[in-house]
C-alpha cells in the first residue's frame, strides 16, 4: 500500500502485534489497521463503522489486501487498539510523516498544543490529553506525545520535541509551554521558540509588559492588522522590542532576541470586547509584522486540526475510553488528516475546491478518489 512511491505498510512493519499467537489469531493486524485508515479516510469514526464499511468494501479491500479469514468484527478492532503500543505507533507516524513531506518543503512554522478527547475519561482516569506537533504552512501533523495521567503538558512537550527535526523551524506555544527547558530544547536542535508569556511566569511577565507600558510603547515599531471575515471585526496590533529593552537576558531564556505585545478588540455588531494584551518572547530577530503574522498562525493548530478532530471526526464525543485506544485512534485521525492535506486531487465535475469534510464523503462515494488519496496499487 504506497503513499507517493513509499509504501505505509513498510511503515506498519515497524510495529509489533501485540497478540498472542497461542490465542489463534485471525486477521493480520497491518491490514487491520489499513482498514482502520481507509474506513476513517471515508467517513467512518467508530469501531462500529470501521468494522461494517470493511464488511460492505470487503471485495473493494481484497485488491489490495489478502484478507484471508475475512474482515474483523468491530470487537476485535477494539480489542487490538486496546493492545497496541503507542509509542510504536507514534514512531511509525513519524517515519510515515518524514516520507510524505515534500523534500523542498520550507521549514516554516510549527504549532505545539494539546487537546483533551473528552469522551475517552473512565471513572477516576482522566481523559487522554494529546499534545500535537502541528505545521502551519503544510497543514499537517509531524507528531504526538500523550499527558500522562498524573502529568501535563511540561513534561510531554520537551519530548514531542526531542523526537521532532526543528532545524530552521519556528516552534511557537502557548503559555504552558513558556518553560526555560523548553526554550533550551528547541535552541539545542536548531530551531527558534515563540512563547506565550502569562502568569505562569510572573518574574518574566512583569519584565516583558514593563517593556510596554504607556509612554513607552509608543516609539516601538508596530504592526496593525484588521480581520473583517466571519461577522466580526478584529483589531490586532502588534509592538516588538529587542529582548535587553525588558532585561531579558540570553543566559536566562536561551538567545532571546525578541519580546512583543499583541492588543486585541473584537467587535460583534454594537458589542466589543475588552482589550486583551498578550505578550512573547521569542528567539528570533522577529518585526511586529512577522510576529503578529506567527501568533495568527499558531491558532491554525486549533482551526485547522482541533476543530476538525471535533466537528468532522467526531473525537470529543467517541466514548472510547479503554487502555491504549484511544490513543491508537488519535493518531488514525491524524493520518488520515495528513493524507487529506496533503492531496490534490480534484474531481472533473467541480472547479470549486473541495474541503476535507468534502474529501472524506467523495472517497466513500469514489473509489476512485479513494485510491488517489490513499496512492494504493492494487496486488
Amino acid at each position: 500500500m504506497c503513499h507517493g512511491r513509499f509504501s505505509l505498510m513498510d511503515c506498519l512493519d515497524d510495529i509489533e502485534d501485540p497478540r498472542s499467537v497461542s490465542n489463534g489469531t485471525l486477521y493480520d493486524f497491518r491490514e487491520m489497521l489499513v482498514i482502520a485508515i481507509c474506513a476513517s479516510l471515508c467517513d467512518m469514526d467508530t469501531c462500529e463503522d470501521f468494522a461494517l464499511w470493511a464488511q460492505a468494501r470487503q471485495a473493494w479491500l481484497k485488491r489490495f489486501l489478502s484478507l484471508k479469514n475475512g474482515t474483523p468484527s468491530s470487537a476485535t478492532f477494539y480489542r487490538l487498539f486496546r493492545a497496541l503500543d503507542p509509542k510504536q505507533f507514534e514512531a511509525f507516524f513519524r517515519r510515515w510523516v518524514s516520507q510524505i513531506v515534500p523534500a523542498a518543503a520550507p521549514s516554516g512554522q510549527i504549532a505545539v498544543d494539546g487537546k483533551t478527547i473528552r469522551g475517552s475519561a473512565d471513572g477516576a482516569r482522566r481523559p487522554a490529553h494529546i499534545v500535537s506537533a502541528f505545521s502551519t504552512d503544510l497543514g499537517i501533523v509531524f507528531g504526538q506525545e500523550k499527558v500522562e495521567q498524573k502529568s501535563n503538558e511540561i513534561t510531554a512537550i520537551p519530548e514531542l520535541l526531542e523526537a521532532l527535526y526543528l532545524e530552521g523551524f519556528l516552534v511557537s506555544i502557548d503559555a504552558m509551554g513558556c518553560q526555560k527547558e523548553i526554550a533550551r530544547k528547541i535552541v539545542a536542535k536548531g530551531g527558534d521558540y515563540l512563547l506565550m508569556v502569562k502568569g505562569n511566569q510572573p518574574g518574566l511577565l512583569d519584565k516583558v509588559s514593563n517593556a510596554f507600558t504607556e509612554g513607552r510603547h509608543t516609539d516601538l515599531p508596530r504592526f496593525e492588522y484588521l480581520d473583517a471575515s466571519h461577522g466580526r471585526l478584529v483589531t490586532q496590533i502588534t509592538w516588538t522590542a529587542p529582548a535587553d529593552a525588558a532585561a531579558v537576558t540570553a543566559e536566562e531564556w536561551p538567545n532571546c532576541k525578541t519580546v512583543a505585545m499583541v492588543a486585541s478588540l473584537r467587535q460583534v455588531g454594537n458589542k466589543t470586547s475588552d482589550l486583551e494584551q498578550r505578550y512573547y518572547i521569542s528567539s528570533r530577530d522577529m518585526t511586529p509584522e512577522s510576529l503578529a503574522k506567527a501568533v495568527r498562525a499558531h491558532w491554525a493548530v486549533e482551526n485547522k486540526l482541533h476543530w476538525m478532530l471535533d466537528v468532522n471526526f467526531g473525537e470529543d464525543a467517541c466514548s472510547v475510553k479503554k487502555d491504549n485506544a484511544p490513543e491508537i485512534l488519535s493518531s488514525i485521525r491524524r493520518v488520515v488528516i495528513n493524507m487529506l492535506s496533503l492531496d490534490t486531487t480534484q474531481p472533473s465535475f467541480t472547479k470549486k475546491k473541495l474541503s476535507k469534510r468534502q474529501k472524506r464523503k467523495f472517497a466513500n462515494w469514489d473509489e476512485d478518489i479513494m485510491r488517489s488519496i490513499l496512492g494504493i496499487q492494487p496486488l
